[in-house]
């Protein structure tokens, strides 16, 4: 295992994280807490310390499941979770099936942002979490609001770092330099939907990313196992048929995968995962599974390096258009007639290619 700083702030994490979605059976799937505790057990074996979770995972079991595994080791392990959604039979699910409930029990408001991490604490039996995500943006807070609610938590030593998870890049962007400006602490990595099949934050996130120095969590770098293949030989899983990651455009990728990993006898996840992990910019894929020999598997991407040649073709098999103004400023002519040969004569990682 490699390690890394966590965007530009100093926590060392693993080069890969370890998903908790699956821990635990109250979604009436994932893994028993036998399983569970083996899977975390074989993540730490392989150096691994950084695990991600969120309040609603499996109705809350899957941070008591963590909790139980982590409390005599604690102080090793960089552990991540997430307010927002409603946990458990609280906040507005509730409210709109059984005509009760708390209201305040979701969404990014500071009722909400306390209330759920003391949840949180309680559930991994911790007095602190290393890095507190919000989950998804909830068009409806201020940003002022979340981000001194999200100081606060620092400053009290109940959350050392922050970070944020499917919210749009211009309010990220925003939160980030209100926090700069008024000198409260920055989010330090951005958690998103991304893989061979999900290349569409790179048209903003990603750049916004780079440019913030924040490290990129992806979530679901598997396709939710679709780029590992088995779908195309008839086995089912969790995908419904008509899933856009098994569309036709996504057989093509995921059939080049398969050639490249053939290329290296190597698993497709492997190439897939690692796929992520040589992008030009600091990226940390989620590893979710809820068996002990895909976990396996899906490490072994560490020891795998990708050509630049595999790496091209991987690019070009799943490009996406970039839209407007990514592709105008591709267009041929645009350097010279707009720019004046300006591009020609700098070289800069951020300039278009």
């Amino acid at each position: 295992m490699n390690y890394t700083t966590l965007g530009t702030s100093g926590l060392k994490v693993s080069s890969l994280c370890f998903g908790a979605m699956g821990l635990g059976k109250s979604w009436n799937w994932g893994a028993d807490r036998e399983t569970s505790f083996k899977l975390l057990e074989t993540f730490a074996d392989a150096g691994g310390n950084f695990i991600d979770t969120a309040n609603i995972y499996t109705d809350g079991e899957s941070e008591k499941i963590i909790g139980e595994f982590l409390k005599t080791e604690r102080d090793h392990f960089v552990i991540a979770t997430k307010y927002t959604l409603a946990d458990s039979r609280t906040g507005i699910k509730a409210a709109i099936e059984e005509g009760k409930g708390n209201v305040n029990g979701t969404g990014n408001n500071r009722k909400n942002m306390l209330r759920s991490l003391q949840q949180s604490l309680k559930r991994l039996k911790t007095d602190y979490i290393d890095v507190f995500y919000l989950h998804i943006w909830d068009h409806m807070t201020p940003v002022e609001e979340v981000m001194r609610g999200l100081d606060d938590l620092v400053s009290r030593g109940l959350v050392h770092y922050i970070a944020i998870s499917d919210t749009p890049a211009w309010v990220v962007s925003r939160a980030q330099m209100l926090a700069e400006l008024r000198g409260w602490a920055q989010f330090v990595a951005l958690q998103v939907e991304y893989s061979l099949l999900q290349r569409t934050p790179e048209r903003e996130l990603i750049p916004m990313a780079r440019e913030l120095g924040l490290t990129v969590t992806p979530w679901a770098p598997l396709a939710g196992g679709a780029l590992t293949g088995k779908y195309l030989h008839g086995e089912k899983g969790r995908l419904p048929d008509n899933s856009r990651r098994l569309s036709p455009e996504a057989q093509t990728i995921i059939r080049e995968v398969i050639k490249v990993a053939e290329s290296y006898g190597v698993p497709p996840s492997q190439v897939a995962l690692r796929w992520t992990m040589q992008q030009d910019f600091k990226c940390i894929p989620i590893v979710g599974t809820t068996k002990v020999t895909q976990l396996e598997e899906n490490l072994n991407a560490l020891h795998l390096t990708l050509d630049q040649k595999h790496i091209d073709l991987l690019n070009e098999v799943s490009s996406i258009e970039l839209g407007f103004p990514g592709s105008f400023f591709r267009e041929e002519g645009v350097k010279q007639s707009v720019y004046g040969g300006f591009f020609e004569k700098i070289e800069h990682p951020n300039l278009p290619e």
